[in-house]
Order: structure tokens, then sequence, then C-alpha cells
């Protein structure tokens, strides 16, 4: 097996794992700015749920990205 095809599962397999393991915190975390919206501490909380947002979106990208370059690779 070629290492990109190796390369390409390990990240996809990484990333899910590491989305998995983050999401139960990301959905206390929106509960808690939901049921305290007047406060003004919620920023940095609010703020970590935007990263992690655009970095689930990034790490998603990047995975389409791999998976096409992957099929061009071995059938293109």
């Amino acid at each position: 097996m070629d290492l990109l095809l190796w390369v390409t599962i390990g990240f996809i397999i990484i990333g899910f794992v590491v989305l998995a393991s983050m999401k139960k915190d990301m959905e206390s975390k929106v509960a808690f700015i939901k049921l305290n919206m007047e406060e003004e501490g919620n920023s940095s909380k609010a703020k970590a749920v935007v990263w992690w947002i655009w970095s689930t979106t990034a790490w998603g990208i990047a995975s389409m990205f791999l998976v096409v370059w992957c099929v061009h690779h071995y059938f293109g």
C-alpha cells in the first residue's frame, strides 16, 4: 500500500476520534451559553465553540481533498 493511502486513512480516523471526544464538551458549552445569554463571561466559551466549528470544517475539507487525491492517484 502507498503512503498517501495510509496518511489519508490515518488523518480521517484520528480526526473522527478527536471530533467524537470533544463533541460532548462542546454540547455542554453550547447548553451553558444558551442558559446564560445575558452574562458577559460567555465570550470565551463562545469563542471555543466557534473555533471548534471552524476546525471541524477545515478537517472535513482536508479529508475530502485527501480522498479525491487518493482516488485520482490510484484510478486517474
